[in-house]
């Protein structure tokens, strides 16, 4: 039925001027004002829907992920733009950069939060 289709994904931000700001700017991703939101246009043809919420409460969960060849080199560089990494311990540990290290179970990655408080990753491609 939706073979075909052309799918994206969407969250929603309290403010929409701070998203475009962060997704265009900081992220450096190609950004489009859309039907009062705006649209995030993804390496690879992906699409992502940011639209305008009053009362947003920000995604307890991972939003949007970005791969990366060298994680290290990908939070450094987040890290120089002002982009703050979240820091975890317990189940999850992180190290002082904000990146959980892989031991044979998933990826690296690195956890950061957008103007709204959602939640968003880079994963280092290959771990």
């Amino acid at each position: 039925m939706f073979k075909d289709t052309k799918a994206f994904s969407g969250f929603s931000a309290n403010d929409i001027e701070a998203a475009k700001r962060f997704y265009g700017e900081t992220l450096g991703l190609s950004v489009s004002e859309e039907m009062g939101g705006l649209g995030l246009h993804l390496g690879g043809g992906g699409e992502v829907f940011v639209y305008p919420k009053d009362d947003h409460a920000p995604a307890s969960f991972t939003v949007l992920n970005f791969p990366v060849e060298d994680i290290d080199a990908a939070v450094d560089g987040l890290t120089k733009a002002g982009v703050r990494f979240e820091h975890y311990s317990g189940e999850i540990e992180t190290d002082e950069k904000g990146i959980a290290r892989s031991r044979g179970e998933g990826p690296n990655i690195a956890w950061f939060k957008d103007p709204a408080g959602n939640i968003l990753s880079v994963l280092e491609e290959g771990t």
